[in-house]
């Protein structure tokens, strides 16, 4: 029997155990480094996530990814203000992230960005490639909000 604790709850504890990790990193390889290092294991963690989510979710479509983007959201982790919702584009602004909020009080904005924000695009490669993703800015990184575009690939314009 698994316990499934909500996304927030999740990152939050990863924070904690990543932290002292991260740091000891720093010390022996720099910043730089240690900074690509993470990076790359959290795109390999979040595609795999990706296509974790898609068979949970039971499909590839957007339909499917709307319902793992409520599961980011459980708890009001994410508000949402949805712009576009049809067949073929997913567009909405997350206007509060209390991911950022929790990375701020850990005293990790820092790594919030890579922890948490630099999983999406790597999450939608695992979930279904077919659908492009763009993100020009987050709260995570001091945007008044965060714009997800979600587009089936050759459907308009890929805008930002």
């Amino acid at each position: 029997m698994s316990i499934s604790l909500p996304l927030l709850q999740q990152r939050e504890i990863e924070a904690n155990a990543i932290a002292p990790l991260f740091r000891a990193i720093i010390a022996e390889v720099g910043e730089s480094r240690a900074r690509e290092i993470l990076a790359g294991v959290i795109h390999q963690l979040a595609h795999q996530s990706g296509c974790s989510a898609a068979f949970a979710a039971g499909g590839k479509e957007l339909t499917h990814l709307k319902q793992t983007i409520g599961k980011w959201s459980e708890g009001g982790a994410l508000e949402l203000t949805v712009l576009q919702d049809d067949r073929e584009v997913f567009e909405f602004h997350v206007t509060r992230c209390l991911f950022a909020e929790m990375y701020h009080r850990l005293g990790l904005t820092d790594l919030g960005p890579i922890l948490s924000c630099g999983r999406d695009a790597a999450m939608i490669e695992g979930f279904n490639p077919d659908i492009a993703f763009s993100r020009t800015q987050t709260i995570m990184e001091g945007a008044a909000f965060c714009n997800f575009r979600y587009r089936i690939k050759n459907h308009g314009s890929e805008q930002g």
